[in-house]
């Protein structure tokens, strides 16, 4: 029994891989499409989208044979209850980069605007989304302390693109407003990204130690 029970665990794993892997090449075609001002890019990202909503749909049904069909001990119950809340967190990172897709669809060229930083934060919460699900599959306490400290470097970068896009338009340096609008949607868009691989992070935690940080302190009050 415990041996079908472990296939089945790792049959999770892999297509928890594979639903990072296919978040990670959302925010990657987000973030070309727009430095590259490319809308063929842009659209692809709309069929990843939907293989990502397909595979928490199939992870969803892989967690639920597992709790009804096999026997899972507390850690395993905690397992499976942290990916079920992981793959809701990738569905939305999908979400997000196809925001981040539309906009470029539906914008003009942003040359009198710095991208450098957007392009850096897109890195940023790439890795912490890659980092969150290897933390999962090897149950690494240490990496999702990197990742949840990494988290403070998004915000950081969202603050300052959001305030040099301010001191532009004060200068009358970025003439139409609408651009700026995108330009801090995107960041935006990038920012809660980072903030669902924070979320990813923390039911990882979950799963190792049984504690959650935000249940903990409800607990307390």
């Amino acid at each position: 029994m415990r041996t079908r029970f472990n296939e089945e665990l790792e049959k999770l794993h892999e297509h928890l891989i594979y639903m990072g892997e296919l978040c990670e090449i959302a925010i990657c075609k987000a973030t070309s499409s727009l430095l590259k001002n490319d809308s063929c890019k842009a659209r692809s990202i709309l069929e990843i989208e939907s293989d990502i909503d397909e595979t928490e749909k199939i992870i969803e049904n892989l967690c639920l044979k597992l709790l009804l069909q096999q026997q899972p001990v507390a850690r395993d119950l905690r397992e499976i209850s942290a990916a079920l809340k992981i793959i809701t967190d990738m569905e939305r990172i999908g979400d997000q980069a196809a925001d981040i897709a539309d906009i470029v669809l539906h914008k003009n060229a942003y040359e009198d605007f710095d991208v450098s930083k957007i392009r850096e934060m897109s890195k940023n919460v790439s890795a912490m989304v890659s980092d969150s699900i290897t933390a999962y599959v090897k149950q690494d306490l240490v990496l999702t302390q990197k990742i949840i400290n990494q988290d403070k470097i998004v915000d950081d970068l969202f603050e300052s693109i959001k305030q040099e896009l301010i001191l532009l338009i004060d200068k009358n340096k970025l003439e139409q407003g609408k651009l700026a609008i995108d330009l801090i949607m995107i960041a935006k868009y990038l920012e809660r990204i980072g903030d669902h691989a924070t979320n990813i992070a923390e039911w990882v935690e979950f799963a190792i130690t049984g504690i959650h940080k935000i249940y903990s302190n409800e607990n307390k009050d």
